[in-house]
């Protein structure tokens, strides 16, 4: 019996952003300024902990808290997480988190002068299911500026991180919005230097998402390798 197997694909040049990125100003600080280091993974990297819906419980309606509506335009977003040759990823632990909808993240180190929303605390966790479908319900998140060189603002956006089968397999990226101005003026947005890579990042807005009356729906999925990556981030 023959077994036919999938071509690699290696990663396409420029789609991934690079540590050092002089425009934004934070990667300065915190790139590495040496070769890495390959360190075998043990067992310990190798197969733990286990992140699956037994363990930690799902969150999938950031919108709602103690029976009370967030305020701001509700989404809802649906996507799937697949390989380079389209593969569902399946059982695949999801954290998602994000500002509000005037733009403030509930967090202490937030001290932006836009209003905390009480019954929205921005954060999420859903799992994929056996066709790598993921969805949650959410709060369109509001820009907010940052600091980062004269008059920045971060376009709306929405964090992600996966988990694979133990946490050094953790990828981080985010999810924008269509039509934002913002984006051509964001240098997180524009440290992928590859045009097709960076509008991976950018979600889609989906009529067949979007629930009548209720809320508007947004496709966002994610490539883990392969020519057509979703740019991410390696915790």
């Amino acid at each position: 019996m023959t077994i036919e197997t999938a071509p690699f694909r290696p990663v396409t040049d420029g789609s991934q952003p690079a540590n050092n990125t002089p425009s934004y100003g934070s990667t300065l600080l915190r790139h590495p300024k040496q070769a890495a280091l390959r360190i075998p993974h043990t067992i310990t990297e190798a197969t733990g902990p286990a992140f699956t819906a037994a363990r930690f419980a799902a969150i999938p309606d950031l919108s709602v808290m103690n029976g009370r509506q967030a305020q701001g335009e509700r989404i809802i977003v649906r996507g799937r997480v697949v390989d380079e040759s389209g593969r569902a990823i399946p059982h695949t632990m999801i954290e998602i988190w994000q500002a509000n909808a005037a733009g403030r993240y509930d967090h202490p180190g937030d001290q932006h002068d836009a209003p905390l929303d009480p019954n929205f605390h921005g954060n999420g966790r859903v799992f994929t299911d056996a066709e790598g479908w993921y969805q949650f319900i959410s709060i369109k998140p509001g820009a907010y500026p940052w600091r980062d060189h004269y008059n920045a603002w971060r376009p709306n956006h929405i964090h992600y991180s996966l988990f694979g089968d133990g946490f050094a397999q953790r990828l981080i990226t985010q999810m924008y919005f269509p039509g934002d101005p913002l984006l051509a003026l964001d240098p997180i947005y524009l440290s992928v230097p590859d045009t097709a890579a960076r509008e991976r990042l950018i979600a889609t807005f989906d009529l067949d998402i979007t629930s009548p009356e209720w809320a508007l729906g947004y496709r966002f999925d994610f490539v883990l390798r392969g020519r057509n990556a979703t740019p991410l981030e390696s915790a």
